[in-house]
């Protein structure tokens, strides 16, 4: 006991000393002022705040030049697509319906607008995406999550290329530097129901995809993610790995005379048609899609027993419902004999 005592009152000792050193070898530098000291505000002055450089007014260029795309590319081929094939195990369909444009000698920027329930989609996405799109990719993210504090930011930007964005509106600083990069023949990735679903049905999609197509005559793709709301949607504490399934729609443009939110309807019912495909094949989704009877992203307008219930039964269907129920091999136990 004496001898903790003891080494207690050294360790205070050695502490007052070392701060009596700091201050006698700081003491003299204060008569200097600035630098070494804050520079002083005279009274009736008002300092202007420092401009924020977080949120919708992080700056992103650096992050597509030279050595951050190829630092980029380096983690993209390397641990996100090991991350991904280990926890989801994506099956990539309706490649077929951009292949034309993909063998063109110089494929032409593309809008890729899925639904959203993972922030396991982009991973998911940007390994799914033709290497025809994917090298020139930036992806839309929320400035109020993505890019809060400059860590996130950083990283968000250097990983996935992605540029902060209002999830509510795309305001016109958003939507001017979408138009130069889409100029710079860059294709974009934008979820426009601006947020992972919260019960596992799709959100309304919003109107920033449709926009910026109409503004700039670059075609949009819709396109359904399945099973990564299983994996790891909103509100999980960590991934359960399973399988999951992407699929490519037919690419659409504004019609003469098409507002935007007409256009928007358009986009959000071709992600409903192929929600549909994913469950039963080509042609039942196109009769449905006719009848207007395809599968709605959104679900049933009901309690949310009902609408949890539903989304059950919906992903007993999907691939999703398969990620911890395999299908049961029962023996072969010969023919029958009566």
């Amino acid at each position: 006991m004496a001898t903790k005592r003891h080494l207690t009152r050294r360790a205070q000792q050695l502490a007052s000393r070392t701060e009596h050193a700091i201050r006698l070898v700081a003491k003299p530098l204060a008569k200097y002022g600035f630098p070494w000291r804050s520079p002083t505000v005279p009274r009736g002055i008002t300092v202007p705040e420092k401009p924020d450089t977080l949120g919708s007014n992080f700056e992103t260029d650096w992050a597509r030049r030279p050595l951050a795309s190829v630092t980029r590319s380096a983690f993209t081929a390397g641990p996100m697509k090991l991350m991904t094939t280990v926890l989801a195990r994506p099956e990539i369909l309706g490649l077929d319906r951009l292949a034309d444009l993909a063998r063109l000698d110089d494929p032409p920027p593309l809008i890729f607008a899925p639904d959203h329930h993972s922030h396991l989609d982009t991973s998911v996405m940007i390994q799914a995406i033709p290497p025809a799109w994917r090298r020139d990719l930036v992806v839309a993210a929320a400035a109020d999550y993505f890019f809060d504090k400059r860590w996130k930011a950083t990283f968000s930007a250097l990983a996935l290329n992605a540029i902060p964005i209002d999830r509510e509106a795309t305001g016109r600083q958003s939507a001017d530097l979408f138009r130069d990069l889409i100029d710079e023949g860059r294709s974009l990735l934008i979820y426009p129901e601006g947020g992972r679903s919260p019960d596992g049905w799709a959100q309304p999609f919003k109107g920033g995809a449709a926009y910026l197509s109409a503004k700039t005559g670059v075609a949009v793709v819709p396109v359904h993610i399945e099973g990564t709301g299983a994996i790891f949607g909103k509100g999980m504490k960590k991934p359960r790995p399973g399988r999951t399934r992407v699929i490519f729609g037919e690419p659409l443009l504004s019609l003469p005379d098409e507002n935007t939110r007409r256009y928007n309807a358009r986009i959000e019912a071709a992600v409903g048609r192929l929600t549909e495909e994913s469950v039963s094949d080509y042609w039942t989704a196109a009769r449905k899609a006719s009848a207007g009877t395809a599968n709605r992203l959104e679900g049933p307008s009901t309690s949310s027993w009902r609408r949890k219930w539903l989304l059950t039964e919906r992903r007993h269907r999907e691939i999703s419902g398969r990620n911890s129920r395999p299908e049961r091999s029962w023996p072969n136990l010969g023919p029958r004999q009566n």
